[in-house]
C-alpha cells in the first residue's frame, strides 16, 4: 500500500486499515512460530504498512 493511497482515506477508515493490518500482523507471527508461514517477508511488508498508516494519522491530528 503507498502512502498516497493512505492519505485519501478518512479517519474512520484509517483506524480500521490500522486494525486490520495489526490483526494480519499477529496472524502472520503466529503463522511464523508454528513454522507453516510461507513468505516471511510478509511481515516486514505489514510492519511497514503499519508505520504508514500511523504516519498519516499523526500528520491528520497536527
Amino acid at each position: 500500500m503507498k502512502a498516497t493511497e493512505i492519505r485519501k482515506l478518512s479517519d474512520t477508515e484509517l483506524d480500521a486499515k490500522l486494525k486490520e493490518l495489526k490483526g494480519e500482523l499477529f496472524t502472520l507471527r503466529f503463522q511464523h512460530a508454528i513454522n507453516q508461514l510461507d513468505n516471511p517477508h510478509r511481515i516486514a511488508d505489514v510492519k511497514k504498512d503499519i508505520a504508514r498508516v500511523m504516519t498519516v494519522i499523526r500528520e491528520k491530528n497536527a
